[in-house]
């Protein structure tokens, strides 16, 4: 049986002073001639350079699970690589069957009124690699996956801040795996890590997008939350393609945009039991799913509330499903914007719930096709019916002023 490799035997201090770029390079390398895993003890690393692991080689912190934003303990990697270059490698280059697990990255010039770009925390191409059980304090860019080739991708029990960006994701031919997952702005709230709760929280909410996925095929997405955002879910085209993927048990707060869908393969998106919260910006509305969308998108036992100043609007030329759903904001309850709004594609909506005095639904002339029935709500499903007979409507709690 080969036993791990201490990265101390190859000259790795882990004092926060010394630079153990080049040692712990080193340790990597050797571990790379059968494969096999470099143990980081507890303590802090000094990393100046980006880290390609090798393949078949497994860096193994030892913090066997997310930590706590204070104090910073178990093994810490102090990153000094990437600032002001988003384009520079990042701080680990993951290839084929190699792994990166059980610590914490924390960049200590990053400064909380004065924040800068920084490269990747992590930046995986090729198959089976995998990042879990890692905790960010403060990465500006968290995981890239592509956008060259990559399959079979597991990032599991990751949890901490993201700036700009959380996990970007293109050219995923087979089935990747985003799980466990929570992007907050707690983790670099406190002033032992230079944090400032207000301060990364407004900073968030304007630019941090959560996950952000171009080409891939079969993406399951399961667990994940973003607080605060200014889009947890974005669905985007890229020059390799779009998405298809299933999500469940996911959610976003203190969003401007909960779900943005640019792009998706024909057969498209599956969303199940998800939790959307939109209440920053000028405009937040939960899902928008835009013009250029052409894809089916499928939300089951899906809660909306607010107060966002919509839930849902939908403007592709595609499929819209919502079923079993629960909607409200209460964020203007005279205004005349509905909850619901599509003005294009084909609309199925079935047993969903709304509970505040907004207008329920817009059936807009742009829809093609729409079935609406069977939905209820604490003031009656209050429908505005602008598509004429192509919207089939039926079996709906009537308003008060109706019934």
């Amino acid at each position: 049986m080969q036993h791990p490799l201490d990265a101390r035997q190859f000259g790795v201090r882990g004092d926060g002073v010394t630079d153990d770029s080049l040692a712990l390079q080193g340790a990597l390398d050797a571990a790379s001639a059968l494969g096999g895993i470099v143990a980081l003890p507890p303590g802090q690393y000094r990393i100046t350079r980006s880290l390609r692991i090798p393949v078949g080689v497994h860096l193994q912190g030892a913090s066997p699970a997310p930590q706590y934003i204070k104090p910073l303990i178990g093994t810490v990697i102090l990153a000094y690589h990437g600032r002001d270059d988003e384009s520079a490698p990042a701080l680990f280059e993951l290839g084929d069957a190699c792994s990166v697990s059980a610590l914490t990255v924390f960049y200590p010039e990053q400064q909380v009124h004065d924040i800068r770009p920084y490269s990747y925390t992590f930046h995986l191409v090729g198959g089976d690699n995998t990042v879990e059980n890692v905790t960010l304090i403060n990465s500006y860019n968290g995981i890239q996956i592509g956008p060259q080739s990559n399959v079979r991708h597991r990032i599991r029990s990751v949890y901490g801040c993201v700036l700009r960006r959380g996990v970007w994701l293109d050219s995923c031919s087979d089935i990747g795996r985003l799980d466990n997952i929570q992007f907050h702005c707690h983790w670099w709230s406190s002033p032992e890590v230079g944090g400032n709760w207000d301060a990364v929280f407004e900073y968030m909410w304007r630019h941090c997008e959560a996950f952000v996925l171009g080409r891939s095929d079969w993406e399951y997405i399961t667990n994940t939350f973003v607080f605060p955002t200014a889009i947890g879910y974005h669905f985007i085209g890229t020059e390799h393609g779009s998405t298809n993927a299933q999500l469940s048990g996911v959610g976003a707060d203190a969003a401007q945009r909960c779900v943005v869908v640019d792009e998706i393969q024909y057969m498209g998106l599956l969303i199940t039991n998800g939790q959307f919260v939109a209440f920053t910006g000028d405009d937040p509305i939960e899902v928008v799913i835009n013009s250029t969308c052409e894809g089916s998108a499928r939300l089951v036992n899906c809660a909306f509330w607010g107060p966002a100043n919509q839930c849902v609007v939908s403007r592709g030329s595609g499929y819209l499903s919502l079923s079993d759903c629960f909607f409200s904001s209460g964020k203007n309850p005279a205004q005349t914007r509905a909850l619901v709004e599509v003005d294009g594609g084909r609309l199925q909506m079935r047993s969903c719930s709304f509970a505040t005095p907004e207008p329920s639904i817009h059936l807009k002339p742009g829809l093609v096709h729409g079935i609406v029935s069977e939905n209820n709500g604490a003031h009656g499903v209050r429908i505005i019916n602008e598509a004429g007979t192509r919207a089939l409507i039926q079996n709906n709690e009537l308003p008060a002023d109706q019934s």
